[in-house]
């Protein structure tokens, strides 16, 4: 049946969400546009590079917002040809569709509805690609966006590109970069990337490092640190989508962050800005790591509040000792990193795949990439943190044991999800047994040994002591 929802989405999404206030939108646009040098007729190019939920949903918002200006600026994603949708994701698209008045008259209007029809009975096969173009992001079905341009060859997306928008998953950042590099050598004119990815790769020699996705795209493509920057903050994609009030952070250079921030910023959508970039893309990258474990907890405990308090306690604790090795002021991170937690355990991916994970509806053989969610970015970094704490060059001096350990020996819940996930030498339940583990200091134990000790390693995040 036709749902209800009545016109007032349908003249929301029609052509800009905040029509109304065309007026302070256009005057943002066109201060960005002065910053980048555009003349009347040339217009400011965005593009999306990536159309996983979080990169679709930002360019939905930007199309929003901005898309009716076309003579000012060009909007587009990019994302790979040829995947199909199965024939289960046809049909629930289908009600989806069905269950949206605005949708499902605006897919009408555009004669697109009989496609999904024919795909919904299997007379037809559709590719993610063309339900993009009408606003599905294959990993968020049951959140239509507005249509977007949808390009699936990279080097039309981005040659003539004034801003990307990496929306891709971190293990995916560097490959893509550098074939993008390819088509950027004749440019005239240094682009702008702002990333959304969170996630790390460890560098172990010849010191070791991590390595950020804005690090990863520098060195792929030569673009100056100071062009590229990360955007992060508490948020699922979703929900956003969905108007309700969010918040990020924007980090990188003054030159950039502070006009995107005003540009990117919607009533229901607060954008600040600040000049840490690679430590707040690393907290990105970590609130993952416990976020697995909390799902697991949660499954193997049947909810138990008190299970999942225990572990919170823990993981944060854990958390509040490796920003210590990570920042010089520890303290200021707190903020942002415990909410992006908090709502990474509460709704997002990576605490689903943990969930799922401990109930048996996935397994680890199914690998890290999921059908309907995209990459659980959360196992690599698992990986990659294991991996990097556990360098014997980074050690610190135990405060009871007196000698130097490997700084993961802080860090149990950390050692078990890699034993877990990435060795794969125990079952799930083991999660269950670190918690108990009797010998495991009090959480205020370790966050008193990093408040009290000098455990700050400038060189993890490649800075100079």
């Amino acid at each position: 049946m036709v749902g209800t929802t009545g016109e007032m989405n349908q003249n929301l999404h029609a052509n800009g969400l905040i029509q109304n206030s065309s007026g302070s939108l256009e005057e943002k646009l066109d201060e960005l546009r002065h910053l980048m040098g555009k003349t009347e007729g040339d217009p400011l190019r965005i593009v999306g590079v990536g159309a996983g939920a979080w990169g679709s949903v930002f360019t939905a918002l930007l199309q929003d917002s901005y898309g009716h200006l076309r003579d000012k600026v060009l909007i587009r994603i990019w994302r790979r040809p040829g995947r199909t949708v199965d024939r289960t994701t046809a049909e629930h698209l289908f009600e989806v569709i069905n269950s949206r008045e605005d949708v499902l008259r605006r897919l009408i209007r555009r004669c697109a509805y009989l496609k999904y029809v024919e795909a919904r009975l299997g007379d037809r096969t559709l590719y993610a690609d063309e339900i993009l173009k009408d606003g599905f992001c294959l990993n968020m079905i049951d959140t239509p966006l507005c249509p977007l341009k949808v390009v699936t060859n990279l080097q039309e997306a981005v040659w003539d590109a004034d801003i990307v928008i990496n929306g891709l998953p971190s293990t995916e950042t560097r490959e893509v970069f550098e074939e993008i590099r390819r088509y950027w050598k004749e440019r005239m004119t240094v682009p702008v990337i702002i990333s959304l990815a969170k996630g790390i790769e460890a560098e172990l020699g010849p010191e070791p490092r991590i390595i950020t996705p804005t690090q990863m795209i520098n060195r792929a493509t030569g673009i100056p640190i100071e062009n590229i920057l990360y955007l992060g903050g508490p948020n699922i994609a979703s929900e956003i989508y969905n108007r309700e009030y969010a918040n990020a952070r924007i980090c990188g250079a003054e030159k950039w962050r502070k006009p995107l921030a005003k540009f990117l910023r919607q009533p229901q959508f607060i954008v600040w800005d600040n000049s840490d970039l690679v430590t707040h893309e690393v907290m990105g990258g970590l609130k993952n790591v416990y976020a697995i474990g909390a799902g697991m907890v949660a499954a193997l405990t049947n909810e138990s509040a008190t299970s999942k308090s225990v572990y919170f306690a823990l993981c944060t604790s854990e958390m509040i000792f490796i920003t210590h090795l990570l920042a010089e002021e520890p303290e200021k991170l707190a903020g942002p990193l415990l909410a992006d937690t908090y709502v990474t355990l509460l709704k997002g991916r990576n605490a689903w795949y943990g969930q799922q994970l401990a109930t048996g509806g996935l397994s680890l053989e199914m690998g890290d990439s999921i059908k309907g969610k995209g990459m659980i970015q959360g196992v690599s970094a698992v990986k990659a943190f294991y991996e990097l704490l556990s360098q014997s060059s980074l050690s610190v001096l135990h405060p009871e044991e007196n000698k130097p350990v490997a700084p993961v020996e802080f860090c149990p819940i950390l050692k078990m999800l890699y034993k877990i996930l990435i060795r794969r030498e125990f079952p799930l339940q083991a999660i269950l047994e670190a918690l108990r583990d009797e010998t495991m200091y009090d959480p205020k134990d370790r966050i008193e040994i990093a408040q009290t000790h000098v455990f700050y390693r400038p060189s993890l995040l490649g800075q100079q002591p």
